[in-house]
């Protein structure tokens, strides 16, 4: 599927107005065909937040081994915008995935996809740009309600905004506090739930998340820190 590409160089009004034109390329049903490596993402900031770091780890799935990864530096040009923050994190994200000899049949991004004010968050960004099945699993809530799932593993509640699903909140380890999952590109909810299981078999957080950020830290103790 052919790439979407938009200017980076906006002001947040414009980035607004970017959200607003491409969220309706979002696809919310589907289930990637074959599944054989899942990546995981993670982005943070250098140099009092001039510099993006963007990792992205893929793993095999089902085995969940690491087989690529790329990690890069990137300039942060646009400001930090709670709301915008795809804008802040997308260019290195982008040439990150752009380094990796493995292309991943699936994307778990480390943030929202359909759980945003304008349905339109990080997972959803990065996959109607690149096309590719993608979810976003974040550790707390940007909007909406839920009922506190159930304790046991597995269990999960809507997240609902304005009267409408726009996530799962999803207890992926017993007794740990839950996740927030929602729907990124070209993948179901009920999909996406599966998938965040079947990639946190003993742990809080995905596999592809943990890998992701492990790069960073290596990295960062390889440079001195």
């Amino acid at each position: 599927m052919r790439s979407i590409v938009h200017s980076w160089n906006l002001t947040p009004r414009a980035a607004i107005a970017v959200q607003q034109r491409l969220r309706s390329k979002v696809v919310r049903l589907g289930r990637p065909p074959t599944v054989r490596t899942v990546a995981g993402t993670d982005v943070g900031f250098e140099r009092g937040g001039a510099i993006a770091r963007a990792a992205v780890a893929v793993l095999s799935f089902p085995g969940l081994e690491l087989v690529d990864y790329a990690v890069v530096r990137r300039p942060a040009r646009f400001p930090y915008v709670p709301g915008l923050l795809s804008f802040r994190e997308m260019p290195a994200l982008l040439a990150a995935l752009d380094r990796l000899q493995v292309k991943p049949d699936l994307v778990l991004c480390d943030g929202h996809g359909l759980a945003h004010p304008r349905r339109f968050g990080l997972a959803c960004h990065l996959g109607v740009l690149r096309g590719i099945p993608s979810i976003g699993v974040a550790k707390s809530r940007l909007i909406g309600d839920h009922a506190e799932p159930a304790q046991r593993r597995g269990a999960w509640a809507p997240l609902r905004h304005h009267g409408e699903t726009i996530g799962a909140v999803l207890r992926s380890r017993t007794g740990t506090h839950p996740i927030f999952v929602s729907v990124g590109h070209r993948i179901s909810l009920a999909t996406a739930r599966r998938f965040i299981l079947a990639l946190t078999p003993k742990t809080r957080l995905p596999e592809t998340t943990r890998a992701a950020h492990g790069e960073v830290n290596r990295m960062r103790r390889e440079a001195g820190g």
